[in-house]
C-alpha cells in the first residue's frame, strides 16, 4: 500500500531520522565553542577599545619625637591614611592635582601597613603624568594637616618619595583581555553542558495494570457453573 503525498510522517519515523545524523552534523557539545569564541571576541573588543589607565603613587611615612612611644606612630600612620581620601583634604589638593573634589576622589586611594609607619597614594587617570600630579597633590596634602597637629600629636609626617610618571599602563591589554574573555567563555559553556538536560535520558513512565475486576470475574464463574 502506497501513502498518499498529503500523509504525514509518523514521529516515530521523525525520531529515526534524527538519530541517523550524523555526530558532527548535530554535535552535542556546541555550546562550549560558541561560548568561548563569544569570550574571546568580548575580551578582545574591551582590550582594543577601553581607554588605558595609568596609577602612580607616592609614599609618606610618620616618625615619632623623642619621648614619644615609637608604636604610636604605626596608629596615626593608619588614621592619616584614611584621612587621605576625606573632604578636607581633597578640598585642599584638587587645586594642585587640577581637578574637582568629586573627580578626584574617583581618582585617589591610599593604602597602609599594620607593620609599618608608611602611607601610600596612588592616583589613576588616562594620561600618566596626570597620575602622578593626582598622587603628589594628596600626599602633600596629608602632609601639610598633619604638619598642623604635629606638636599636639607627638608625630610628624614626612613625604617618603614622589611618584613619577608610570611608563605602563595597569589596564588589561589586548592580549590579557583575550585570555580572560575566552577562559571566562570556556566556563560559561562547560556549566551550560553541565546543566543542560541529555538526550537519551528522559524518564519513561511504566504502564502500571489497573486493579482487576473481582465481580466480573464472579459473575463469569456463575454462569460457566450454571451452564
Amino acid at each position: 500500500m502506497t501513502e498518499s503525498p498529503d500523509q504525514k510522517p509518523s514521529p516515530g519515523r521523525l525520531r529515526g531520522l534524527r538519530l541517523s545524523l550524523p555526530s558532527f552534523v548535530r554535535p552535542s557539545w556546541w555550546p562550549l565553542p560558541a561560548c568561548v569564541l563569544l569570550g574571546t571576541a568580548c575580551g578582545l573588543g574591551y582590550g582594543l577599545l577601553a581607554t588605558p589607565q595609568y596609577a602612580a603613587t607616592g609614599y609618606a611615612v610618620v616618625t615619632a619625637d623623642k619621648g614619644v612611644d615609637p608604636a604610636a606612630a604605626l596608629g596615626y600612620a593608619q588614621s592619616y591614611g584614611r584621612l587621605a581620601t576625606s573632604d578636607a583634604t581633597l578640598a585642599y589638593a584638587h587645586g594642585a592635582a587640577g581637578e574637582s573634589v568629586r573627580d578626584l576622589r574617583a581618582h585617589v586611594r591610599s593604602e597602609t601597613s599594620p607593620d609599618s609607619p608608611m602611607i601610600a597614594v596612588t592616583g589613576t587617570s588616562s594620561d600618566p603624568d596626570r597620575a602622578a600630579d593626582i598622587a603628589n597633590a594628596v600626599t602633600e596634602a596629608v602632609v601639610a594637616g598633619a604638619g598642623h597637629v604635629a606638636e599636639d600629636t607627638g608625630v610628624k609626617l614626612i613625604e617618603f618619595s614622589h611618584a613619577l610618571a608610570p611608563a605602563d599602563p595597569v589596564s588589561p591589554s589586548a592580549a590579557l583581555g583575550t585570555a580572560v574573555g575566552a577562559s571566562a567563555g570556556g566556563l560559561v559553556g562547560g556549566l551550560v553542558l553541565l546543566v543542560r538536560p541529555r538526550p537519551g535520558r528522559r524518564g519513561v513512565t511504566a504502564q502500571v495494570p489497573g486493579p482487576a475486576q473481582a465481580g466480573g470475574a464472579l459473575h463469569t464463574g456463575e454462569r460457566e457453573l450454571v451452564g
